[in-house]
Parts: structure tokens; C-alpha cells; sequence
């Protein structure tokens, strides 16, 4: 969760945390097996992404998941990714789902987390005027 992502050309470390809910905050993972095919789908799309899941969890009409990605993916990329994919194979999976339009709503929450605080990171940034 804490290790720098090093290319040729960056030295990176990207922490999200997301929550999203289904539309109508409809109870979908009230059932074992679509909440199980969700974590193997988003471990599918993650791994193709290059994107390191910290801790994936689903409650009864919502789920967090926290993410360590590359600095080329902006959050609003990663959750299309992961809405439109787990949204059409979970709708063409479970015959219960296959009525709705679409699975989830269009809002997410999305929060950065690295391994300093934002006081931490504050502190250094003005004691850098002060140095000699």
C-alpha cells in the first residue's frame, strides 16, 4: 500500500478509496454469488489496469474498494472502467439483475490516501522556504 510505483519516467504513490452504490440503493449483495462474481470481476479489471486492490468490501447496497493505481489513471477513468464492466457482466450473469437498465448510479465517493497525512505533507511543504 505504501510502496513507491517506479517507471522510467515516474516515482509514484496513488491511493484511492471509492464507494458506489447500485441504482435505487438496490440490496444486490445480499447474495453470496453476485458479490462474490463482483470481487472477481473487479480483481480481473484491476489486474489488466495494472491497479493493486488494497482492500475490497461489500455491504448489503454499497461497496468500498481501495486502490493503488498507476498516475496515468484518473479516478473518474478507474470507476467507468469498473462501473461499465461489473454493470454488463453482472447484468448478462444473474437473470435477476437483467431487467435494469443499467446497475449503478452515476455519483461515487472518491478520496485520496498516501502514507503521510495532509498536515504531514503541509509541514514539509512550508518548512521548504525556511530551509538554507
Amino acid at each position: 500500500m505504501n510502496e513507491y510505483r517506479r517507471t522510467k519516467t515516474t516515482v509514484s504513490l496513488v491511493n484511492y478509496h471509492f464507494v458506489f452504490c447500485p441504482r435505487y440503493r438496490r440490496k444486490i449483495f445480499l447474495r453470496a454469488d453476485v458479490e462474490e462474481r463482483f470481487k472477481q470481476l473487479v480483481q480481473e479489471i484491476c489486474g489488466e489496469l495494472e491497479i493493486i486492490i488494497v482492500a475490497l468490501e461489500c455491504d448489503k447496497d454499497h461497496t468500498h474498494l481501495f486502490l493503488n493505481a498507476p498516475p496515468t489513471f484518473s479516478p473518474a477513468g478507474i470507476m467507468a472502467k469498473i462501473k461499465g464492466v461489473t454493470s454488463k457482466k453482472l447484468r448478462e450473469e444473474f437473470s435477476h439483475l437483467q431487467h435494469l437498465p443499467s446497475l449503478w448510479t452515476r455519483s461515487y465517493f472518491v478520496s485520496t490516501a498516501g502514507s503521510v497525512s495532509s498536515e504531514t505533507i503541509k509541514q514539509y511543504v512550508e518548512q521548504q522556504k525556511t530551509r538554507g
